[in-house]
């Protein structure tokens, strides 16, 4: 790692440490708070209204507090069960769902241990630095002031202009030590918030369920929407030159006896439109499964799309082997959707498609140095790109800041089916 990066990493944890001191002393009137509104749900039903809205609160310091873990590479899952639908607040039904969810009880119960050690972890994520950074500023106080008598009363205290000039190194290395320290400091907090935070094993397989519902639909809703539009190509396209076809066939039959000359052209236009129609079907059978993809296997089929584009794309890949079939063909898909983004509305120069293989997962990464600002929300490609991974428990993440450059990163869960045997290399 570059010293850059630490002294960046160790910064950013002393702005967390400085963070959580607040959030910290947060949690202490929102534990009296829930603990008040308990108390007071027999009074007149004030419970009923006080208690989820003090649940809700809790639930989004909690939430904060599992953003500020995912940071240093802590992430902790939401264990919260779905709002039932019709529930306002102040209704029994809503006061029904916060109470019997175990996960209000862990968040009440995370609220005091997650107070002691936001303080502490926090306190001693800034103290450190700034005790580094007061033996660094002593010497030129001292010098400044004049006076053997500054270091007076002082944590560091300073008598002679020798213990001054030693100040200096040790400021620095306590500095030092306690900017690199920081990001463990904050990853202990981050550990022992997910302990309380964090969904259980049972939460877990119902977190899993819910999502696998979720993306059951989406891909049976991409399976419809795809056998529509081949059905609406096969309809516009083939299958009415086919229709055409057989006409012409039949004009021809009829007019071989009185018009040879006129039943040539019929043959002649019928075998045109013959080897149109099957244009039309290669094409259609490319969109559901490449050839390119099935004989090269999904690097040379990347390849083989890159030279294809309009802008210098590069591609670098270090795939071992194949994958299974329906695998190779979402990757594919989904990195052609990406660079056919690129090309129409991006407005880049060049772009760059990175592959690789590792712990039983297929990376992608698409890179162009165009305009940026891409949204998901902004069209049906990117949500798409997410659906046909969802499918197979991918991911993708984007990153495409106003001005660029917009990189898009996705995973895909895989094993693979069968060793490479004739290895490739280099740049498109």
């Amino acid at each position: 790692m570059e010293s850059r990066d630490w002294i960046r990493d160790g910064i950013r944890a002393v702005a967390g440490g400085v963070l959580a001191i607040p959030l910290a002393i947060l949690n202490i009137p929102l534990f009296v708070l829930f603990v008040v509104s308990l108390v007071l749900t027999p009074v007149l039903g004030l419970g009923l209204v006080l208690l989820p809205l003090v649940t809700m609160l809790i639930r989004a310091r909690a939430d904060l507090a599992r953003r500020l873990g995912a940071g240093f590479g802590v992430p902790a899952a939401r264990p919260y069960r779905p709002r039932p639908e019709r529930s306002p607040v102040g209704s029994l039904r809503r006061y029904r769902w916060l109470m019997t969810d175990p996960a209000t009880w862990r968040d009440l119960a995370w609220l005091l241990p997650g107070t002691v050690t936001g303080l502490v972890l926090g306190v001693l994520s800034l103290a450190v630095p700034l005790y580094g950074i007061q033996g660094i500023l002593l010497l030129p106080l001292w010098i400044w002031l004049g006076t053997g008598n500054y270091g007076y009363g002082m944590i560091w205290p300073i008598d002679t202009l020798g213990e001054g000039f030693l100040s200096l190194p040790q400021g620095a290395l306590i500095l030092a030590i306690g900017i690199a320290a920081a990001p463990y400091l904050r990853w202990v907090d981050a550990h022992v918030n997910r302990f309380f935070l964090g969904p259980t094993r049972n939460a877990e397989l119902r977190l899993r369920v819910s999502e696998l519902t979720v993306t059951r639909a989406d891909t049976v809703d991409a399976q419809a929407a795809e056998l529509r539009r081949i059905e609406r190509d096969l309809h516009d396209g083939a299958q009415a030159r086919l229709v055409a076809l057989g006409m012409t066939i039949g004009l021809a039959e009829e007019m071989v006896g009185s018009d040879p000359e006129t039943a040539r052209k019929l043959l002649a236009e019928a075998r045109e439109t013959s080897s149109t129609a099957l244009v039309e079907l290669r094409h259609l059978v490319r969109g559901i499964h490449p050839p390119v993809l099935a004989e090269r296997g999904l690097e040379g089929a990347v390849r083989a799309l890159a030279m294809a584009l309009p802008i210098p794309t590069s591609v670098g890949a270090a795939v071992p082997g194949r994958f299974d079939t329906p695998v190779e063909s979402a990757a594919y898909f989904a990195v052609a959707e990406v660079l056919a983004n690129i090309t129409r509305h991006s407005f880049a120069r060049n772009a760059e498609v990175q592959l690789w293989h590792s712990d039983d997962v297929l990376h992608m990464r698409v890179c162009d140095d165009g305009l940026g600002g891409a949204d998901p929300a902004g069209g049906t490609g990117l949500r798409g790109i997410e659906r046909r991974l969802a499918a197979f428990d991918g991911t993708m993440i984007l990153s495409s800041p106003p001005g660029g450059p917009t990189v898009v990163t996705m995973e895909l869960p895989c094993a693979l089916s069968s060793p490479r045997i004739s290895p490739s290399s280099g740049t498109v």
